[in-house]
């Protein structure tokens, strides 16, 4: 085994052993109580107290092991390093959904080898399951290999998506997926990108896109999906046509590596891609 390989497999276990710590915090607050503490990009874009918790929580057992790595959260300030490690963390990736008490919120925490995603970890906070990976190793759901199941037909794909907090951004996706949902299966949005993109990998879904998403939301669950078989990118979407500001190439995309020319098609046809979107 190579000393990146056996790297990558360390990372991926601090990464369960923290994210197991984060899921426990985050469940014993919502039991609690839990109110809203911030707003970010709009009156209903929340932040709980939990999630700041889970972050401090989550920078200060992976500090107090690998004190020299960097960290990226979608809480707090950047931490900068002195080693070629970077981790991305997401302490509660469905937000709302752990403030409603329904069940797809997850702790996101990935790690960045020379900015290479190399590991990667996402814990359902509602049932505890475990999806985990290391580059070149594969992919696991509560420590069993998975993998995306067979892309069938576009008409046969079940397609799974997110929307963001903003009006604006709102109504951009909205209109490409009112396109794209004559043409699939149908559609889905449960609230929580790094969970999304585990259900890709693990077959009980077929494609995720969705416009806007950020690092921390999908570094993770990206590496998840390829290592099981899937495929994984950022494309130029057209968010920025109608929101300035918007990411030039922030469109969020995965499926089987086998459906992604026919979907990434299907994002032109509905309006998703820019006309250089495609990769």
């Amino acid at each position: 085994m190579s000393t990146r390989s056996a790297l990558s497999l360390d990372l991926r276990d601090l990464a369960l052993v923290v994210g197991r710590e984060a899921v426990a915090l985050a469940r014993s607050m919502r039991e609690s109580g839990i109110e809203v503490a911030d707003t970010k990009t709009s009156a209903v874009d929340v932040v709980t107290a939990a999630d700041r918790r889970c972050e401090e929580l989550i920078r200060r057992r992976i500090l107090a092991e690998r004190p020299d790595d960097a960290i990226m959260g979608e809480e707090g300030d950047d931490h900068p390093g002195t080693s070629d490690v970077r981790w991305v963390i997401d302490p509660i990736d469905g937000t709302v959904n752990y403030l409603y008490g329904l069940p797809d919120w997850a702790v996101s925490i990935a790690a960045e080898v020379e900015g290479e995603v190399v590991a990667g970890v996402v814990i359902n906070g509602s049932s505890g399951v475990e999806y985990a990976a290391a580059l070149d190793a594969g992919a696991t759901r509560e420590g069993r290999p998975i993998a995306v199941r067979p892309s069938p037909p576009l008409s046969e794909r079940l397609v799974l998506t997110g929307f963001g907090y903003r009006g604006d951004v709102r109504a951009h996706q909205g209109a490409c997926v009112a396109a794209l949902l004559p043409h699939v299966r149908d559609i889905r949005r449960m609230g929580s990108c790094a969970l999304d993109l585990c259900h890709v990998a693990d077959g009980s879904g077929d494609a995720y896109v969705e416009e806007g998403p950020q690092p921390w939301d999908y570094s993770a669950g990206a590496l998840v999906l390829t290592e099981a078989g899937g495929r994984f990118g950022l494309l130029a979407g057209r968010l920025a046509d109608s929101v300035p500001g918007a990411a030039s190439r922030g469109l969020v995309a995965g499926t089987p590596a086998a459906g992604w020319d026919s979907f990434v098609e299907a994002l032109g046809s509905a309006g998703f891609l820019a006309r250089d979107g495609r990769e």
